[in-house]
């Protein structure tokens, strides 16, 4: 996390901030589930690292917690970037560190994520983060682009989506962090199939996914009760499917 402040700052005396600074921004580039974000970012804060703040971010309608390193964080995040630069890895045959492999300004998660557990550099990223437009998401992150593909699936059924479908769509694409061009592949390749699945599938999916750490933090909670009440699912179906959902919870 303090590798992607550090690459993307937050701007200072500025009203607005990008969403690379935001809870969603930063658990899709570091590919941590959303809802370990929080209390990482809360140890971060209490070491002194990190700042936070309420900024607008584009495209949303109220101001939103971002966060920015510190002094100390800066220096922190510098010496853990130099160290990671220092790290010799084998490509085309040769040895090389990847100061060397860096192009100009190139982010430091970016660069790292062309490596593999083997300490090999490709040409291509070996996992890339959903906040990018396109490339192999990770395991936690495939989860998530099933469950928005299987949305659009549900919304595309009668042939168009409407508008509050439309706002349901974005709750889940902004929760997520996802790139704009990831979700509107993601709306095609749904449309294409047209193989809707019923809104308990869904929920289930949604649920499956919040437990896989075996709680839900308050984010989700908000969430599951927006698509429970679009659904028309009453407490006794939510609970029916929460019981059912923590007997087979998604492994991260």
């Amino acid at each position: 996390m303090l590798l992607h402040l550090l690459d993307h700052r937050l701007p200072e005396g500025e009203w607005e901030a990008p969403a690379a600074v935001t809870q969603a921004g930063i658990s899709a580039a570091v590919h941590v589930q959303r809802k370990h974000v929080p209390r990482t970012l809360k140890r971060l804060e209490e070491r002194g690292d990190i700042v936070k703040a309420k900024r607008h971010v584009p495209g949303g309608k109220q101001r939103r917690q971002v966060y920015g390193l510190s002094p100390t964080g800066r220096v922190t995040a510098e010496a853990l970037r130099n160290k990671i630069l220092a790290q010799a890895v084998r490509t085309d045959g040769n040895t090389q560190t990847l100061l060397e492999l860096r192009k100009g300004g190139q982010p430091t998660l970016d660069l790292i994520s062309h490596v593999d557990e083997g300490m090999n550099f490709h040409a291509q990223p070996v996992v890339s983060p959903v906040s990018n437009p396109e490339g192999v998401a990770s395991l936690d992150a495939q989860a998530g682009e099933n469950l928005v593909r299987r949305l659009f699936a549900r919304a595309w059924e009668d042939g168009k989506i409407t508008k509050d479908e439309q706002s349901l769509l974005q709750e889940v694409v902004e929760f997520l962090g996802m790139h704009p061009e990831r979700v509107r592949r993601l709306s095609n390749e749904a449309r294409r199939e047209q193989k809707a699945p019923p809104p308990e599938e869904i929920y289930m999916d949604m649920l499956r996914q919040a437990l896989i750490d075996g709680q839900l933090v308050d984010d989700e909670i908000a969430l599951l009760e927006t698509f429970r009440t679009a659904f028309g699912f009453d407490r006794l179906m939510h609970d029916k499917l929460l019981a059912e959902a923590k007997t087979s919870p998604l492994r991260s």
